[in-house]
């Protein structure tokens, strides 16, 4: 939940800008509101989310009696994973998000989405980032490569190459697709917390498909406003994980002389995993 605009910190948040949580203010319709979201998006991501994900469920009580509080869910998320949520009123400054990420601590919104958000929610909010990023933590590769994520982010900072390195997190952490024995399965946060494009991401001909390569992940735009246009595809979160552990700064001053690609680009070097069809874009919906 970072923000590139410059955010002034309203007086009574923390200077690390996380707030108590509350738990006990959530009214029984916004409990109601997350058992509903919950129990749609199961149904919708069988067969399609990766079998990380559900190993993280499994692990975790995110279901319960509604909105998870976070003072029992981080005793077993901690003990377990060495992971701590923390509650956050919104979208926060780049250097506070990396920070925490760099220490384990992922910032989860202290709000659910209105009745009439349902189905779609500008901001993330606390579904989002507890049904769709909690669960991936619990896989000790992915969650390394979070806290490495996080350090990398804040040495980007410092050498003003933010843009890049956001275009990483979108497509992995958000957007990510992953190969396994059975095809692909999502892991990004950003399709597995949306049922419409839970579907898209894997069943739409409309994008493109690609295997995954740092480069050409942080030379790529992406929507913000609608599904996205290519989805990248790793091979396994070692990868991912790997791929953060080299020296950035060389790949920062290399983009320098790249130019950056529109999300429906396919370059001769891609590995294809699908090329799609961008004659049109097709809509999903879901009803469940």
């Amino acid at each position: 939940m970072a923000s590139s605009n410059v955010l002034s910190r309203p007086p009574n948040i923390r200077p690390d800008w996380t707030v108590d949580q509350n738990w006990e203010s959530f009214s029984p319709s916004d409990h109601d509101r997350w058992r509903r979201l919950y129990d749609r998006q199961m149904q919708v991501l069988e067969g399609r989310a990766c079998d990380a994900f559900f190993r993280g469920l499994h692990a975790l009580d995110l279901h319960g009696n509604g909105i998870p509080d976070f003072a029992i869910l981080n005793r077993q998320l901690t003990s377990k994973f060495g992971w701590t949520i923390v509650a956050v009123p919104g979208l926060i400054p780049d250097a506070v998000f990396f920070e925490h990420l760099a220490n384990r601590r992922f910032p989860a919104g202290n709000f659910i989405r209105s009745e009439s958000e349902f189905d779609y929610i500008e901001a993330p909010d606390i579904f989002h980032d507890v049904f769709g990023h909690i669960p991936m933590l619990t896989d000790r590769v992915f969650g390394d490569y979070i806290q490495a994520y996080g350090q990398g982010g804040l040495r980007a900072l410092s050498l003003n190459c933010l843009d890049s390195l956001a275009r990483l997190y979108w497509y992995s952490v958000e957007f990510g697709l992953i190969n396994t024995d059975s095809g692909p399965r999502i892991y990004g946060a950003g399709i597995l917390s949306s049922p419409a494009e839970s579907c898209f991401a894997l069943e739409s001909s409309s994008p493109h498909r690609v295997g995954f390569d740092l480069m050409r992940v942080m030379r790529t735009l992406y929507r913000i406003d609608d599904f996205q246009e290519i989805y990248f595809q790793i091979k396994d979160f070692n990868e991912l994980f790997e791929a953060t552990l080299q020296d950035f700064a060389p790949i920062y001053q290399a983009l320098q002389t790249c130019t950056t690609l529109q999300p429906d680009t396919i370059l001769p070097s891609d590995i294809i995993v699908q090329r799609g069809d961008q004659h049109y874009r097709d809509r999903f919906s879901v009803t469940i």
